[in-house]
Protein backbone atom coordinates (compact mmCIF):
# COMPACT_ATOMS: atom_id res chain seq x y z
CA UNK A 1 0.00 0.00 0.00
CA UNK A 2 1.45 3.45 -1.05
CA UNK A 3 2.87 5.48 1.59
CA UNK A 4 1.04 8.44 2.23
CA UNK A 5 1.08 11.72 5.03
CA UNK A 6 -2.55 10.86 6.42
CA UNK A 7 -2.36 10.00 9.91
CA UNK A 8 -4.24 6.58 10.36
CA UNK A 9 -4.37 7.25 14.35
CA UNK A 10 -6.88 9.81 16.05
CA UNK A 11 -7.07 10.99 18.70
CA UNK A 12 -8.99 10.30 21.83
CA UNK A 13 -9.88 9.75 25.45
CA UNK A 14 -10.94 5.83 25.85
CA UNK A 15 -7.96 3.72 26.14
CA UNK A 16 -7.23 -0.10 25.06
CA UNK A 17 -3.84 -1.53 26.07
CA UNK A 18 -2.77 -4.33 23.20
CA UNK A 19 1.30 -5.43 22.92
CA UNK A 20 3.04 -3.37 19.71
CA UNK A 21 1.91 -4.64 16.18
CA UNK A 22 4.82 -5.22 13.78
CA UNK A 23 2.76 -4.08 11.22
CA UNK A 24 -0.84 -2.61 9.98
CA UNK A 25 -3.02 -4.87 8.21
CA UNK A 26 -3.59 -3.16 5.11
CA UNK A 27 -7.34 -2.26 4.05
CA UNK A 28 -8.43 -1.70 0.02
CA UNK A 29 -11.76 -0.12 -0.46
CA UNK A 30 -12.98 -0.43 -3.94
CA UNK A 31 -15.51 2.13 -4.60
CA UNK A 32 -17.80 1.58 -7.16
CA UNK A 33 -20.39 4.19 -9.06
CA UNK A 34 -23.64 4.82 -6.82
CA UNK A 35 -21.88 3.01 -4.02
CA UNK A 36 -23.74 3.09 -0.72
CA UNK A 37 -22.25 5.59 1.59
CA UNK A 38 -23.94 3.87 4.73
CA UNK A 39 -21.84 0.22 3.92
CA UNK A 40 -18.44 1.97 3.05
CA UNK A 41 -18.75 4.76 6.59
CA UNK A 42 -20.07 1.39 8.57
CA UNK A 43 -16.77 -0.44 7.39
CA UNK A 44 -14.26 2.10 7.60
CA UNK A 45 -15.23 3.91 11.20
CA UNK A 46 -14.50 0.79 13.25
CA UNK A 47 -10.95 0.45 11.47
CA UNK A 48 -10.30 3.61 12.55
CA UNK A 49 -11.87 3.10 16.02
CA UNK A 50 -9.31 0.48 16.52
CA UNK A 51 -6.37 2.13 16.22
CA UNK A 52 -7.75 5.46 18.02
CA UNK A 53 -8.32 3.26 20.91
CA UNK A 54 -4.59 1.61 21.13
CA UNK A 55 -2.93 4.46 20.02
CA UNK A 56 -1.23 2.66 17.22
CA UNK A 57 -1.75 1.84 13.61
CA UNK A 58 -3.71 -1.55 13.38
CA UNK A 59 -4.99 -0.85 10.43
CA UNK A 60 -4.01 1.79 7.27
CA UNK A 61 -6.54 1.85 4.46
CA UNK A 62 -6.81 3.22 0.96
CA UNK A 63 -9.66 4.18 -1.22
CA UNK A 64 -9.30 3.27 -5.08
CA UNK A 65 -11.91 3.81 -8.20
CA UNK A 66 -10.85 2.72 -11.45
CA UNK A 67 -10.08 6.18 -13.14
CA UNK A 68 -8.75 7.10 -9.70
CA UNK A 69 -11.49 10.46 -9.20
CA UNK A 70 -13.98 10.92 -6.91
CA UNK A 71 -16.50 7.88 -6.85
CA UNK A 72 -20.11 9.34 -6.52
CA UNK A 73 -22.39 7.42 -3.89
CA UNK A 74 -25.79 7.14 -4.13
CA UNK A 75 -26.76 9.99 -2.07
CA UNK A 76 -24.95 12.28 -4.13
CA UNK A 77 -21.54 12.91 -2.04
CA UNK A 78 -18.42 12.30 -3.66
CA UNK A 79 -15.94 10.83 -1.68
CA UNK A 80 -12.19 11.38 -2.91
CA UNK A 81 -9.63 8.48 -4.00
CA UNK A 82 -6.15 7.82 -3.37
CA UNK A 83 -6.17 6.38 -6.48
CA UNK A 84 -6.79 3.96 -9.30
CA UNK A 85 -6.73 0.20 -8.89
CA UNK A 86 -5.79 -0.42 -12.19
CA UNK A 87 -2.16 -1.52 -12.24
CA UNK A 88 -1.65 -2.60 -8.53
CA UNK A 89 -1.43 -5.28 -6.05
CA UNK A 90 -2.40 -4.78 -2.70
CA UNK A 91 -1.86 -6.66 0.30
CA UNK A 92 -4.05 -7.48 3.20
CA UNK A 93 -7.87 -7.66 2.68
CA UNK A 94 -9.76 -5.52 -0.96
CA UNK A 95 -13.31 -4.84 -0.45
CA UNK A 96 -15.55 -4.02 -3.73
CA UNK A 97 -18.05 -1.09 -2.26
CA UNK A 98 -21.10 -1.05 -4.47
CA UNK A 99 -24.88 -0.11 -3.81
CA UNK A 100 -27.68 0.75 -5.80
CA UNK A 101 -28.91 -0.75 -9.11
CA UNK A 102 -25.71 -2.84 -9.07
CA UNK A 103 -25.61 -4.54 -12.63
CA UNK A 104 -23.15 -3.74 -14.95
CA UNK A 105 -21.27 -1.36 -12.66
CA UNK A 106 -18.43 -4.00 -12.32
CA UNK A 107 -16.50 -4.04 -15.25
CA UNK A 108 -14.45 -7.16 -16.71
CA UNK A 109 -11.45 -5.53 -16.20
CA UNK A 110 -12.32 -5.19 -12.15
CA UNK A 111 -13.30 -8.97 -12.26
CA UNK A 112 -10.11 -9.57 -13.63
CA UNK A 113 -8.50 -8.25 -10.91
CA UNK A 114 -10.27 -9.56 -8.21
CA UNK A 115 -9.85 -13.07 -9.72
CA UNK A 116 -6.10 -12.46 -10.04
CA UNK A 117 -5.50 -11.62 -6.73
CA UNK A 118 -7.23 -14.02 -4.94
CA UNK A 119 -5.40 -16.65 -6.78
CA UNK A 120 -2.32 -14.97 -5.51
CA UNK A 121 -3.70 -15.54 -1.65
CA UNK A 122 -5.45 -11.93 -1.32
CA UNK A 123 -8.70 -11.53 0.83
CA UNK A 124 -11.51 -10.15 -1.24
CA UNK A 125 -14.50 -8.95 0.07
CA UNK A 126 -18.00 -7.39 -1.19
CA UNK A 127 -19.53 -4.38 1.02
CA UNK A 128 -23.31 -4.15 0.16
CA UNK A 129 -24.04 -5.40 -3.66
CA UNK A 130 -20.27 -6.11 -3.66
CA UNK A 131 -21.16 -9.43 -3.94
CA UNK A 132 -21.94 -8.85 -8.08
CA UNK A 133 -17.97 -7.85 -9.06
CA UNK A 134 -16.77 -11.11 -6.90
CA UNK A 135 -19.41 -13.18 -8.88
CA UNK A 136 -18.27 -11.99 -12.11
CA UNK A 137 -15.10 -12.68 -11.40
CA UNK A 138 -16.22 -16.77 -10.84
CA UNK A 139 -15.09 -16.68 -7.06
CA UNK A 140 -18.22 -17.42 -5.35
CA UNK A 141 -19.62 -20.81 -6.89
CA UNK A 142 -19.44 -23.26 -4.11
CA UNK A 143 -18.59 -20.40 -1.27
CA UNK A 144 -21.18 -18.99 0.97
CA UNK A 145 -21.37 -15.30 0.21
CA UNK A 146 -24.47 -12.61 0.80
CA UNK A 147 -25.40 -8.57 -0.02
CA UNK A 148 -28.51 -6.53 0.73
CA UNK A 149 -31.73 -8.02 0.73
CA UNK A 150 -33.34 -5.73 -1.79
CA UNK A 151 -31.08 -7.02 -4.51
CA UNK A 152 -31.33 -10.99 -3.70
CA UNK A 153 -33.84 -11.66 -5.88
CA UNK A 154 -32.39 -9.51 -8.94
CA UNK A 155 -28.95 -11.11 -8.20
CA UNK A 156 -30.46 -14.65 -8.01
CA UNK A 157 -32.52 -14.07 -11.86
CA UNK A 158 -28.75 -12.85 -13.17
CA UNK A 159 -26.87 -15.49 -11.48
CA UNK A 160 -29.27 -18.54 -11.32
CA UNK A 161 -26.21 -20.96 -10.70
CA UNK A 162 -25.15 -18.84 -7.34
CA UNK A 163 -27.51 -18.73 -4.05
CA UNK A 164 -26.80 -15.78 -1.41
CA UNK A 165 -27.28 -16.54 2.33
CA UNK A 166 -29.69 -13.81 4.08
CA UNK A 167 -27.27 -13.67 7.17
CA UNK A 168 -25.79 -10.15 8.02
CA UNK A 169 -21.63 -11.25 6.93
CA UNK A 170 -20.35 -14.19 5.35
CA UNK A 171 -17.00 -16.00 5.76
CA UNK A 172 -15.09 -18.22 4.28
CA UNK A 173 -11.89 -19.44 2.36
CA UNK A 174 -10.72 -15.68 2.10
CA UNK A 175 -14.07 -14.50 0.44
CA UNK A 176 -15.54 -12.07 2.91
CA UNK A 177 -19.63 -10.45 2.28
CA UNK A 178 -21.91 -8.67 3.89
CA UNK A 179 -24.90 -7.29 3.32
CA UNK A 180 -24.18 -3.42 3.08
CA UNK A 181 -25.97 -0.71 6.34
CA UNK A 182 -24.56 -1.20 9.39
CA UNK A 183 -23.76 -5.14 8.78
CA UNK A 184 -20.27 -3.82 7.72
CA UNK A 185 -19.93 -3.16 11.29
CA UNK A 186 -20.76 -6.56 12.43
CA UNK A 187 -18.13 -7.73 9.95
CA UNK A 188 -15.41 -5.41 10.25
CA UNK A 189 -16.13 -6.21 14.58
CA UNK A 190 -15.45 -9.85 13.49
CA UNK A 191 -12.48 -8.83 11.97
CA UNK A 192 -11.12 -6.97 14.85
CA UNK A 193 -12.03 -9.60 17.50
CA UNK A 194 -10.29 -12.65 15.49
CA UNK A 195 -7.05 -10.44 15.00
CA UNK A 196 -6.53 -8.58 18.02
CA UNK A 197 -8.94 -9.99 20.46
CA UNK A 198 -12.55 -9.98 22.25
CA UNK A 199 -11.59 -6.44 24.78
CA UNK A 200 -11.05 -4.34 21.94
CA UNK A 201 -13.55 -5.39 19.61
CA UNK A 202 -15.98 -4.63 22.55
CA UNK A 203 -14.52 -1.08 23.40
CA UNK A 204 -14.60 -0.48 19.10
CA UNK A 205 -17.95 -1.56 19.61
CA UNK A 206 -18.98 0.65 22.68
CA UNK A 207 -17.48 3.87 20.51
CA UNK A 208 -19.95 2.67 17.57
CA UNK A 209 -22.47 2.76 20.31
CA UNK A 210 -23.65 -0.67 19.57
CA UNK A 211 -25.37 -2.41 22.52
CA UNK A 212 -24.91 -5.94 20.20
CA UNK A 213 -22.36 -7.77 17.51
CA UNK A 214 -24.76 -9.31 15.53
CA UNK A 215 -22.89 -12.56 14.66
CA UNK A 216 -22.14 -14.17 10.83
CA UNK A 217 -25.61 -16.32 11.06
CA UNK A 218 -27.72 -13.84 11.94
CA UNK A 219 -30.50 -12.66 9.77
CA UNK A 220 -30.64 -9.28 7.54
CA UNK A 221 -34.25 -8.50 8.74
CA UNK A 222 -36.75 -8.81 11.41
CA UNK A 223 -38.74 -12.68 10.79
CA UNK A 224 -41.77 -12.92 9.64
CA UNK A 225 -43.73 -12.52 12.97
CA UNK A 226 -42.13 -9.27 13.26
CA UNK A 227 -42.70 -8.25 10.06
CA UNK A 228 -46.63 -8.83 10.09
CA UNK A 229 -47.20 -7.39 13.40
CA UNK A 230 -48.32 -11.17 14.62
CA UNK A 231 -47.11 -14.51 16.84
CA UNK A 232 -50.28 -15.91 15.11
CA UNK A 233 -48.76 -19.36 14.19
CA UNK A 234 -50.87 -20.74 11.49
CA UNK A 235 -51.22 -17.54 9.94
CA UNK A 236 -47.10 -16.68 9.80
CA UNK A 237 -47.08 -20.93 8.42
CA UNK A 238 -50.16 -19.91 5.64
CA UNK A 239 -47.46 -16.39 4.78
CA UNK A 240 -44.21 -18.45 4.91
CA UNK A 241 -45.88 -21.39 2.28
CA UNK A 242 -47.56 -18.64 -0.10
CA UNK A 243 -44.45 -16.82 -0.30
CA UNK A 244 -42.60 -19.63 -0.84
CA UNK A 245 -44.23 -20.00 -3.98
CA UNK A 246 -44.01 -16.72 -5.18
CA UNK A 247 -43.66 -18.30 -8.86
CA UNK A 248 -46.29 -20.90 -8.78
CA UNK A 249 -49.96 -20.29 -9.08
CA UNK A 250 -52.08 -19.08 -6.09
CA UNK A 251 -53.42 -22.13 -4.86
CA UNK A 252 -54.94 -21.35 -1.36
CA UNK A 253 -56.49 -25.31 -1.30
CA UNK A 254 -53.09 -26.01 -1.68
CA UNK A 255 -52.27 -24.19 1.68
CA UNK A 256 -55.33 -24.99 3.68
CA UNK A 257 -54.75 -28.87 3.08
CA UNK A 258 -51.35 -27.84 4.48
CA UNK A 259 -52.31 -26.35 7.25
CA UNK A 260 -55.05 -29.07 7.94
CA UNK A 261 -57.34 -25.56 7.62
CA UNK A 262 -60.10 -24.55 5.66
CA UNK A 263 -60.04 -21.99 3.15
CA UNK A 264 -62.26 -19.94 4.71
CA UNK A 265 -59.86 -20.20 8.43
CA UNK A 266 -57.31 -18.70 6.24
CA UNK A 267 -59.33 -16.20 5.04
CA UNK A 268 -60.43 -14.87 8.07
CA UNK A 269 -56.72 -15.15 9.33
CA UNK A 270 -55.33 -12.91 7.18
CA UNK A 271 -58.21 -10.47 7.82
CA UNK A 272 -58.48 -10.05 11.70
CA UNK A 273 -54.83 -10.16 11.15
CA UNK A 274 -53.23 -8.43 8.46
CA UNK A 275 -56.51 -6.40 7.26
CA UNK A 276 -55.65 -7.97 4.21
CA UNK A 277 -57.10 -11.36 1.77
CA UNK A 278 -54.25 -13.71 0.90
CA UNK A 279 -54.91 -13.28 -2.71
CA UNK A 280 -54.43 -9.46 -1.95
CA UNK A 281 -51.20 -10.18 0.13
CA UNK A 282 -49.62 -12.63 -2.96
CA UNK A 283 -50.31 -9.75 -5.17
CA UNK A 284 -48.29 -7.65 -3.12
CA UNK A 285 -45.36 -9.85 -2.72
CA UNK A 286 -45.27 -10.78 -6.63
CA UNK A 287 -45.18 -6.86 -7.07
CA UNK A 288 -42.68 -6.32 -5.01
CA UNK A 289 -40.52 -8.82 -6.27
CA UNK A 290 -41.15 -7.68 -10.33
CA UNK A 291 -40.16 -4.22 -9.18
CA UNK A 292 -37.03 -5.23 -7.49
CA UNK A 293 -36.51 -7.56 -10.95
CA UNK A 294 -37.36 -4.42 -12.36
CA UNK A 295 -34.90 -2.57 -11.05
CA UNK A 296 -32.02 -4.54 -10.55
CA UNK A 297 -32.00 -6.77 -13.55
CA UNK A 298 -31.92 -6.31 -17.46
CA UNK A 299 -35.02 -8.62 -17.94
CA UNK A 300 -37.63 -7.74 -20.13
CA UNK A 301 -41.31 -6.67 -18.48
CA UNK A 302 -42.91 -10.18 -20.06
CA UNK A 303 -40.21 -12.28 -18.53
CA UNK A 304 -40.26 -10.78 -14.70
CA UNK A 305 -43.68 -11.42 -15.24
CA UNK A 306 -43.28 -15.09 -15.73
CA UNK A 307 -41.02 -14.64 -12.93
CA UNK A 308 -43.67 -13.12 -10.48
CA UNK A 309 -46.04 -15.78 -11.39
CA UNK A 310 -48.60 -13.86 -13.61
CA UNK A 311 -50.57 -15.49 -16.07
CA UNK A 312 -49.79 -12.58 -18.60
CA UNK A 313 -48.23 -9.69 -18.98
CA UNK A 314 -51.17 -7.56 -19.38
CA UNK A 315 -52.41 -8.48 -16.06
CA UNK A 316 -49.11 -8.10 -14.64
CA UNK A 317 -48.73 -4.41 -16.08
CA UNK A 318 -51.92 -3.61 -14.79
CA UNK A 319 -51.29 -4.70 -11.49
CA UNK A 320 -48.35 -3.02 -11.25
CA UNK A 321 -49.43 0.50 -12.62
CA UNK A 322 -51.92 0.23 -10.13
CA UNK A 323 -50.12 -0.24 -7.39
CA UNK A 324 -47.36 1.89 -8.37
CA UNK A 325 -48.65 4.62 -10.34
CA UNK A 326 -46.34 3.90 -13.39
CA UNK A 327 -46.42 1.09 -15.83
CA UNK A 328 -43.67 -1.22 -15.68
CA UNK A 329 -42.38 -0.58 -18.84
CA UNK A 330 -41.36 2.77 -18.27
CA UNK A 331 -40.36 1.65 -14.80
CA UNK A 332 -37.57 -0.46 -16.08
CA UNK A 333 -36.47 2.32 -18.27
CA UNK A 334 -36.15 4.82 -15.92
CA UNK A 335 -32.54 4.32 -15.41
CA UNK A 336 -32.03 4.39 -19.05
CA UNK A 337 -33.85 7.96 -19.65
CA UNK A 338 -31.63 9.35 -16.65
CA UNK A 339 -28.62 8.19 -17.80
CA UNK A 340 -29.45 9.51 -21.88
CA UNK A 341 -30.19 12.95 -20.00
CA UNK A 342 -27.08 13.20 -18.60
CA UNK A 343 -25.10 11.75 -21.41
Amino acid sequence: MAETARNFVAKGVAHVVLPRVAEPVPVTFILLPDFTMLAFSSAIEPLRMANQLTGQELFRWQVLTEDGKPAACSNGLAVVADGSWTGTQPEGLIFVVSGVEPEGKASAALADWLRGLWRRGRVVGGLCTGAYALARAGILKGRRFTLHWENIEGFSESWPGLEPARQVFTIEDRVMTCAGGVAAADLMLKIIHDRFGAKLSQEVMNMCLLTQRRSEADHQTTSLAARLGTRHDKLLQAAAFLEARIEEEFDLDACADHLDLSRRQIERLFHRYLGTTPVRYMNDLRLARGRALLAETDMKVTEVAVACGYASTSHFSKSFRKKYGVSPYRFSHFGADAAARAG
